[in-house]
């Protein structure tokens, strides 16, 4: 019997069925390359791009949608919904206004010593809020910089991305609204039964 020679709606179906499947079943955002990759190998001859904004329209009327996080595609919950959560799903540990303020200077400065970042932010830098980053997967070493001591650069990782849910570093608000967006958050969840599920905060 011949093979059956699908239709090309029927192999955007395909496809668009594929890359659903392989974004809900991975933990991480998903690559475009492992996309492309699924695609050749189940010989589907669509887009990669044309088989991602397939998936896309799909979710269009859901309570979820597709988005691209960390250079990568994910399934998340669509930030409208997100309110009505909170007192149900557990959260994550919430930083501190000082590991708060690190962050956001290694994200716009990197990589950066660690004498930067006490330059800039014009006190001390603790090692519990350096902890705390490290701990969480936020920041990581990025070699060391050329100069007396060699001090270790620090700078941003991809979890850093998706806990911010941003497509890359050139997706990052201005730094007050960095801040400001986090104390809007941490003031929601500060009211009566809105209290973060997890461990203490970090001062420093």
């Amino acid at each position: 019997m011949a093979p059956r020679i699908m239709s090309d709606s029927g192999m955007l179906d395909r496809a668009c069925r594929l890359v659903e499947a392989l974004v809900f079943a991975s933990p991480e955002p998903v690559k475009p390359s492992a996309i492309a990759e699924l695609l050749r190998a189940q010989s589907v001859a669509v887009a990669t791009e044309e088989a991602i904004e397939a998936v896309r329209t799909l979710y269009v009327d859901h309570a979820i949608e597709m988005v691209l996080v960390a250079g990568g595609w994910q399934f998340r919950t669509r930030p409208e919904y997100a309110p009505a959560l909170t007192k149900i799903v557990e959260k994550p540990r919430r930083l501190s206004r000082g590991a708060m303020e690190t962050l956001a200077i290694v994200a716009y400065h990197q990589p950066c010593t660690r004498a930067e970042i006490e330059a800039i932010r014009g006190v001390s830098l603790g090692q519990a809020i350096l902890d705390a980053l490290l701990e969480d997967s936020l920041i990581a070493p990025k070699g060391r910089k050329e100069v007396p001591g060699r001090p270790v650069l620090w700078g941003t990782t991809a979890h850093f991305l998706e806990s911010f849910a941003l497509p890359d570093l050139a997706a990052l608000p201005r730094r007050e609204d960095f801040l400001l967006d986090r104390a809007s958050t941490e003031a929601e969840d500060d009211a009566p039964n809105g209290s973060a599920v997890g461990g203490t905060e970090q001062t420093g």
